[in-house]
């Protein structure tokens, strides 16, 4: 199955690079980038526009998809960090659109829920905005919208990017 540019072969095997190889900060937008302005759907397909949340506290999005392996080994670190920040960060996942709908999203998430939405970006629009070349890519924003962190796989440090934008 190809979705905007990528096939799923390629998506799993990005998925299961080692951390070394995907770490923090060396990926994706440029630290001090704008959050770029996009529409994607929540699962219901109705239009949800990420400047809703960006620009009026600090945000966390997480590139994420049901079959990623590294996305389901950094659940226990974003659940302990929504559970931490919670109250002062927007946490949002974005299901990329390869070899997933909103309805096996909604069924992935009958079993393992998540603690904050998941959106679904059907035609790449976020991927390619946010440059993200792999699931469980996360992106930072601080309260002015601007990238504060950006990495992927299962090894990364997200309550202490959260602390840099939250100032604790």
């Amino acid at each position: 199955m190809t979705t905007y540019g990528w096939t799923l072969g390629a998506a799993l095997a990005i998925a299961v690079a080692p951390p070394a190889v995907l770490g923090a900060q060396d990926i994706g937008l440029p630290i001090g980038t704008r959050a770029p302005a996009v529409t994607l759907e929540d699962l219901d397909g109705k239009p949800v526009d990420l400047s809703r949340y960006v620009g009026k506290q600090p945000v966390l999005l997480e590139f994420w998809a049901t079959w990623c392996p590294l996305c389901k080994a950094l659940e226990p670190a974003l659940a302990a960090a929504h559970a931490r920040f919670g109250g002062t960060v927007r946490f949002v996942a974005v299901g990329v659109g390869v070899n997933q709908t909103p309805a096996s999203i909604r069924r992935h998430l009958a079993d393992h829920p998540l603690p904050f939405p998941v959106l679904f970006d059907a035609g790449g629009a976020a991927v390619r905005a946010y440059q993200a070349p792999t699931t469980s890519y996360i992106v930072v924003l601080d309260k002015a919208g601007k990238v504060r962190y950006t990495g992927a796989g299962a090894e990364q440090d997200v309550a202490t990017a959260l602390e840099q934008v939250v100032g604790n």
